[in-house]
């Protein structure tokens, strides 16, 4: 019997400094390149369905702008990524050149790539500039359209959540400056909310035990994924510095997907923001 309390005490001696082991897990390549993920507000036309009052052509905003490009070219890439199709990227990289050749060029209808990748780029000196973007259609609003939900709480009492949100920190997204709204964009919380309204909560829409949600979910999920393959898919060498721009629900994916890459180590994007 004395051996047998004897035993039991050395497995559950054994067991506890099991589990009190502290495993380190690598989980970054030696020559993993540096990432500074930025998510934006579009700055020009959108078809998106939410979008913020911002008027491109304004001195004061192009201003703005311009100062948050500074802090930014401290990062000093030498790739820029941005939400445009691949298929773009002979177009794009032309009108970067000529953007480089004349800073002060004017555009008929410029957005966050002219007014804030671009002059990033000329401030860093970086050669390369490439699209990334995969669309996808679709329909993110579809809790609202169907009536016969079998969860019809979830969605009310995270809107009611967001709304005491917005004004708990006095949020107003129309009236805050371009520096206020990046900061916003960036915020980790406001990443994973953006996560939320656009794919998770659609998991709770659901009819007869079907989730017709994640059908939708999958889709936005699937468009994010396809355009980290196009970044994937970049020509990068260990000594490259990549700076990628794009609306903040795809930086909100690719601050995950970047976390677990071990082929990119992701910068604190609010370090160049402050």
């Amino acid at each position: 019997m004395k051996n047998l309390f004897i035993a039991i005490a050395t497995f559950i001696g054994a067991g506890s400094l099991m589990a009190q082991t502290n495993y380190q897990f690598q989980t970054k390549f030696d020559d993993a390149v540096p990432v500074l993920n930025v998510g934006t507000f579009h700055m020009g036309y959108t078809p998106d369905a939410n979008s913020v009052e911002f008027d491109e052509h304004n001195a004061e905003n192009v201003k703005q702008i311009h100062e948050i490009a500074k802090k930014i070219a401290a990062f000093k890439p030498t790739i820029i990524l941005v939400e445009q199709e691949p298929y773009t990227n002979k177009r794009l990289a032309e009108a970067y050149k000529a953007y480089l050749n004349n800073p002060k060029m004017k555009f008929d209808n410029p957005n966050e790539i002219q007014l804030l990748a671009y002059e990033v780029g000329r401030l860093s000196n970086a050669k390369q500039i490439y699209g990334i973007d995969y669309q996808q259609d679709y329909y993110y609003a579809l809790h609202y359209a169907l009536k016969n939900k079998q969860d019809t709480i979830t969605y009310k009492k995270y809107g009611e959540m967001v709304d005491g949100n917005e004004k708990r920190n006095n949020i107003n997204e129309d009236k805050m400056t371009v520096s206020e709204l990046l900061w916003l964009n960036n915020q980790p919380a406001y990443l994973d909310f953006l996560i939320n309204v656009n794919a998770d909560l659609l998991t709770t829409v659901s009819v007869n035990g079907y989730s017709l949600g994640t059908e939708q979910a999958t889709k936005y999920y699937n468009r994010n994924l396809m355009m980290f393959a196009n970044l994937n898919n970049i020509p990068i060498t260990k000594d490259d510095r990549i700076f990628i721009l794009m609306g903040a629900s795809h930086t909100a994916f690719f601050t995950d997907f970047l976390r677990r890459s071990p082929k990119f180590k992701q910068v604190n994007t609010l370090d160049y923001l402050k």
